[in-house]
């Protein structure tokens, strides 16, 4: 069996990831750590929780170890940008835990906090800087970061920055940074535009995949309802209760909606918190950390959470709404079966996300098995889980016999 000192990391390192727990290698870590250490390009293929950021953090700290040079004002010797502040966050506080005793400083920034305080923080410099691209623009505007003496860049989840909207961010940061320098770049999923990213960014990639784009994790149990959007509430509350001491987390595709939820399972008894664009940053710190120690047992958020979270306990993950973007539903369900547990993913269907649906399944190439209510017009899942409930209805209604009734149109909300 493969360690990680078989992969050319250091005593020093090794010891410290062993008092993490972690002793044995992921695939991206196997196959990316090596090439890493030798200074090639990377281009990652993997999906969330897959251990991308020991793949990248691991390779940079040792090389930077070795050096011994000091973090010179303003500056970063590496970067590592992500496309949320809760994903930047968690990468911080890993590449904190790596280097725990070392000389190595580790910075962040980010938005949804005070960037006069971040421009003091970085006056001193860093070894390390992990940051959002939005913010740190506005840093370098002022002057208060320069990337001329950054030799290392990671772009983690690059994917989801190109959904964000970040492409004309990140072709700034690129003409910011020296041309020499060693840069891994690790998306979930390979579309066509990161072609133009690669080349901008990679000087001849070795490529490293351990799952093919859009495949979710093995472990997770996977299922389907379908059911009309006025009875999605009713049919969450009773598949919580069926695990009210365990994790769940619940996606909504709006702001509103994600808000409106959260205080109806606060109502109905949960231990109920929310993230969502409208929240400030210390509301979203202080809703994931309740979350994580399980004062909280139920997190509803936007997709700001689909690939910021990274909590091993969390056994549900519900797409109360399915995403517009197909990836999206394989970094949200990814939220679960984290570090090689098990997990269950839920999935609500309304009758005009049926294309939502049909999108989903066409890029992960399987079909989702129907746990209850009849497939909509248009879908054609493969299987049946349990016993199937009326199309549309609650438990127990009796199905409609007038096929020809017409639903009214749901009015749409505005995207979080």
């Amino acid at each position: 069996m493969t360690d990680f000192t078989q992969l050319g990391l250091t005593e020093k390192l090794v010891t410290r990831l062993t008092e993490a727990g972690l002793t044995t290698p992921t695939p991206i870590q196997e196959q990316a750590i090596p090439y890493a250490l030798e200074g090639r390009d990377i281009m990652g293929l993997a999906q969330t929780g897959t251990g991308k950021t020991a793949a990248f953090g691991l390779p940079m700290a040792q090389r930077m170890l070795a050096r011994s040079r000091k973090a010179a004002p303003k500056s970063a010797q590496g970067l590592v940008l992500a496309p949320t502040r809760e994903l930047a966050k968690q990468i911080r506080d890993n590449l904190m835990d790596y280097v725990s005793g070392a000389h190595l400083r580790v910075g962040l920034v980010v938005g949804g906090q005070s960037i006069n305080a971040q421009a003091q923080r970085m006056m001193r410099g860093v070894h390390i800087l992990v940051a959002t691209p939005g913010r740190l623009l506005d840093l370098m505007d002022r002057g208060a970061v320069t990337l001329e003496a950054t030799e290392f860049l990671v772009l983690d989840e690059a994917d989801q920055m190109l959904d964000m909207g970040f492409i004309h961010d990140l072709r700034k940061i690129a003409r910011a940074l020296p041309e020499k320098r060693q840069t891994l770049l690790f998306s979930a999923t390979m579309p066509k535009l990161m072609e133009e990213i690669a080349g901008a960014f990679l000087d001849d990639p070795v490529k490293v995949q351990v799952s093919p784009p859009g495949k979710a994790v093995d472990k997770i149990d996977q299922s389907i309802h379908f059911v009309t959007q006025p009875h999605k509430r009713e049919l969450l509350i009773e598949l919580l209760d069926a695990h009210r001491e365990e994790l769940a987390l619940v996606f909504a595709r709006t702001k509103h909606g994600a808000e409106k939820l959260k205080k109806s399972l606060e109502a109905a008894g949960y231990a109920a918190g929310s993230i969502h664009g409208n929240k400030s940053q210390g509301q979203r710190d202080r809703a994931l950390k309740a979350f994580r120690e399980g004062e909280l047992k139920v997190l509803v958020a936007t997709d700001v959470a689909a690939r910021g979270i990274d909590i091993p306990d969390v056994r549900h993950v519900y797409n109360f709404d399915l995403p517009n973007v197909p990836d999206n539903y394989v970094h949200r369900i990814g939220r679960t079966a984290r570090a090689g547990a098990d997990g269950r993913a839920v999935a609500f269907c309304a009758p005009d996300e049926a294309g939502a649906l049909r999108d989903i399944q066409r890029v992960m190439k399987l079909d989702i098995p129907v746990a209850s209510g009849t497939p909509w017009p248009g879908v054609e899942p493969a299987g049946r889980k349990g016993r199937g409930k009326p199309q549309g209805g609650r438990p127990g209604e009796s199905k409609p016999s007038n096929r020809r009734r017409r639903r009214r149109p749901q009015r749409k909300q505005k995207a979080a």
